[in-house]
């Protein structure tokens, strides 16, 4: 066992942290935005791209990492990426929603986590697999090289160059259509302590965060001979292959999702947020349900929403971009049919 895995717990700690403290879940970054019309969540998520955009280029560039693009199976991506979608409505949350969730107490969240792990299994080593297979063999497209797609080599262009170019215009559109804040500080704002520990962080500093621990991350799974950043549903799965098989599965990414569910304990705790708290036997149910549609996408999919969006789409990765975009697809369908479909009626 590699020694350098136990990099994933500091980052584990510090992924949970921000999680918990930032309410950074893509279920309601995406589904706020026809629901509830909020877009503070989506504004979080895409600061962190845009951070990790600009520094996993500048790790990449000095040879501090490898940028290591999802396999582009345009069936499994879309398919997975949809049903994923749905699912994290169903559930409540998101892979990163219902795992920093448990840290904080909260029995929705485990039971989802439960069903994604059962079916995420399934799909990887069971009776799904032959069909997970079938789909991603039949669908994939790679280089004549045989590389992964990522919008750098199909351009033909190196990669650190098309995510700054990206990152340069993306932050000159954001500073163009951002009215900007008028706000002064108040002598009355709560200490430096109580805005980092006990509050919920705004959108600003989650994003910032994210992208930090994101870029951490990269470096950290390098080291430990693990060439991607962050990632959820392989945790999961992983550690739960070592106790059902009896061999050793844990791996880095296995060490961070374990530590990511400490660190949002541990965040809950000290902000005094910690309680168990169990829903009604059927949202129990649907949770479980919810779980069991994630767990089947992201194996279809190759990864779950921190996956392709937080750390495939800042790789350029074309597989992410297409897994993220039927994942926002299918979370919105799931939302209009729960929420927006009732309201009008």
């Amino acid at each position: 066992m590699n020694p350098l895995i136990f990099t994933g717990v500091p980052v584990g700690l510090a992924f949970g942290f921000v999680l918990s403290r930032g309410r950074f879940c893509m279920n309601s970054a995406f589904r706020d935005i026809i629901v509830l019309k909020e877009y503070s969540v989506l504004k979080a998520v895409g600061l962190a791209i845009l951070v990790e955009l600009v520094g996993f280029a500048i790790l990449a560039k000095t040879g501090l990492i490898t940028i290591s693009p999802g396999t582009f199976s345009w069936g499994a991506n879309m398919l997975g990426g949809f049903v994923f979608g749905i699912g994290m409505v169903v559930a409540g949350g998101c892979a990163s929603g219902i795992t920093y969730r448990v840290g904080e107490g909260m029995v929705g969240a485990m039971s989802a986590v439960i069903g994604l792990i059962f079916v995420g299994l399934i799909s990887s080593m069971g009776a799904l697999q032959p069909f997970v297979s079938f789909l991603r063999n039949t669908t994939t497209v790679r280089l004549v090289s045989g590389e992964n797609l990522t919008l750098a080599n199909v351009l033909g262009i190196p990669h650190y160059i098309t995510a700054l170019v990206i990152a340069g215009v993306a932050l000159l559109l954001w500073a163009v259509l951002t009215k900007p804040s008028c706000k002064t500080p108040s002598d009355d704002r709560p200490r430096l302590y109580s805005r980092i520990f006990k509050q919920g962080w705004r959108w600003h500093a989650t994003g910032l965060a994210m992208g930090i621990v994101g870029i951490a991350a990269f470096y950290a799974s390098t080291s430990a001979g693990r060439s991607y950043p962050l990632a959820i549903t392989g945790g999961h799965l992983t550690t739960v292959k070592s106790l059902i098989l009896g061999q050793n599965y844990i791996s880095w990414v296995s060490i961070l999702v374990l530590s990511t569910i400490v660190g949002a304990f541990i965040a809950a705790v000290v902000a005094g947020e910690f309680r168990l708290r169990a829903p009604a036997p059927k949202t129990l149910i649907q949770t479980f349900l919810g779980g069991c549609l994630m767990g089947f996408g992201a194996v279809l999919a190759g990864g779950c929403n921190i996956t392709h969006i937080l750390s495939g789409v800042p790789q350029l990765a074309l597989s992410s971009f297409l897994s993220g975009a039927f994942i926002v697809l299918g979370c919105w369908a799931a939302a209009w049919w729960m929420f927006v479909r009732p309201m009008r009626v």
